[in-house]
């Protein structure tokens, strides 16, 4: 009796295992293309069916992994075709910095919040890749792809330096709700590369497990997620808390979707003001306790031993993993003189309509300068000085040499060549004038005299600067 039960449940086993490995097996049918049946998501590996937004399983945006996962960009042809420029739809938030750059009247102008170009008048100069702060557009031969420039990063948003991890706009994605859900992500991966506490021997005792460089959306939400995470972590921001939102290029924002914030819950501000945004951010921030460190430019991240050395000019910190969560228009130089920490001065500006009616000093002798100062001059009320300490501007294109000179010889921008700034106060500026002292009623100080490159400070680390092309959608737009 025994041996005729053992039997029997062992055919039942032998039986159960035949069926499902039938179940299991390839079918003979050609399977449909990867494209066809979807991608897994690199956050939690549930197939994500094509033209899905969002993952069905952990509801992660997968436009965030647009970039990581597009191919590097393929040789041009010998043909080359004709250069136009192209903007995502998607990605641009309508500032008009693009109008202002394009060397060509009437090639690009503003529709609503889109920046729409006309084929015919576009020579593919790329003066506007280079001035749209959230890296919108791109130069093509018409391909169906936008081919940027961006550091070497996986999915999981770690560069090809260990242990090094970027995210946000310097990673090429300018959008609020990307920056949130990538810095989220990066820490995950963080916590997920480090031992438990106990066993982390690696540096001493000052060393914290990650050290994030930037408070903007994707810092905080980096440092909310190390704070839930309970490991140990520094912000190191060079200028005020979430500086990127404040220089933001547009007054309003819209999240069409909520954003979920690590400690806080969901964030869905639509069609509401940056000063809004940044209010949340502040409570968020005094309510969680996250600690930021500000007025603290990070000038070298050295990797010795497992470890990374970040130098500030205050000291320096030690830390087993780093996110890099600074914007892509790289550190503005200082002029290092009295009062330049007040909230007059600014560094960079593309809403040239906020100045309007206001008394205003330019600095800088370069092509930003004078199109800051063309800019400013050509809003109603606005009174412009362009100061510079040489005694021409030698160094600008012929087009802004000529439009600056008309806007002088009609009395609408001021020259002091040779001029010096020593002071900003509230209320007045302080220069130095041919050997004399000048006190200039003054609103707001615009600083252009250069700045550092971020893809030249990654570089120094180490990390790969790359050509990718990414797929246009159906809807693209054009512009230039």
């Amino acid at each position: 009796m025994l041996e005729t039960t053992v039997a029997f449940f062992a055919l039942t086993a032998l039986m159960v295992w035949l069926h499902l490995r039938a179940r299991g097996a390839p079918s003979s049918a050609p399977l449909a293309p990867a494209a066809v049946r979807g991608r897994p998501c690199p956050r939690c590996r549930v197939v994500v069916p094509q033209g899905s937004t969002f993952c069905p399983g952990c509801g992660v945006p997968q436009q965030i992994f647009e970039l990581v996962q597009a191919p590097n960009a393929q040789p041009a042809t010998a043909d080359g075709g004709v250069l136009r420029a192209m903007v995502r739809g998607d990605m641009c938030v309508g500032c008009g910095t693009c109008v202002a750059a394009c060397p060509e009247p009437g090639a690009i102008t503003l529709r609503g919040k889109l920046a729409v170009v006309d084929d015919a008048l576009c020579q593919g100069h790329g003066e506007c890749v280079r001035g749209c702060p959230v890296g919108a557009i791109s130069v093509t031969t018409g391909a169906a792809v936008n081919r940027v420039q961006v550091p070497l990063i996986d999915d999981q948003f770690e560069t090809n330096v260990p242990g090094l991890f970027i995210v946000g706009e310097l990673g090429g994605r300018g959008l609020i709700k990307n920056a949130i859900n990538e810095g989220k992500m990066a820490i995950e991966g963080v916590a997920r590369s480090l031992p438990p506490g106990a066993a982390r021997t690696d540096g001493d005792a000052d060393t914290v497990d990650v050290a994030i460089v930037g408070s903007g959306p994707a810092g905080l939400s980096a440092g909310l997620e190390a704070l839930r995470c309970g490991l140990s972590y520094v912000i190191l921001e060079q200028g005020s808390l979430s500086d990127t939102v404040r220089k933001y290029p547009r007054h309003k924002l819209l999240l069409a979707e909520p954003v979920h914030i690590p400690l806080y819950g969901d964030l869905w501000i639509a069609d509401a003001s940056k000063e809004t945004l940044l209010q949340v951010w502040e409570t968020i921030v005094a309510n969680t306790g996250l600690q930021v460190q500000t007025q603290q430019r990070v000038e070298t991240v050295v990797r010795e031993d497992g470890v990374f050395r970040i130098q500030t000019p205050d000291g320096v910190h030690r830390a087993r993993r780093v996110v890099l969560a600074m914007g892509r228009r790289g550190t503005p130089r200082r002029l290092g003189v009295p009062g330049e920490e007040l909230a007059k001065v600014f560094y960079d500006i593309v809403e040239m309509e906020a100045f309007a009616g206001r008394r205003m000093l330019v600095v800088g002798g370069g092509d930003s300068a004078v199109e800051s100062a063309l800019g400013l001059a050509n809003q109603k009320g606005t009174e412009v000085i362009l100061s510079y300490r040489g005694e021409a501007f030698a160094r600008i294109k012929e087009r802004n040499q000529a439009k600056l000179q008309r806007l002088i010889d009609t009395g609408r921008v001021r020259t002091m060549l040779g001029s010096t700034v020593r002071e900003i106060r509230n209320d007045v500026a302080v220069l130095e004038y041919n050997g004399e002292t000048m006190i200039l009623p003054n609103d707001h100080v615009v600083i252009r005299i250069g700045g550092d490159a971020p893809f030249a400070f990654l570089e120094r680390l180490g990390v790969r600067i790359v050509e990718k092309d990414v797929p246009l959608p159906p809807d693209q737009a054009r512009a230039g």
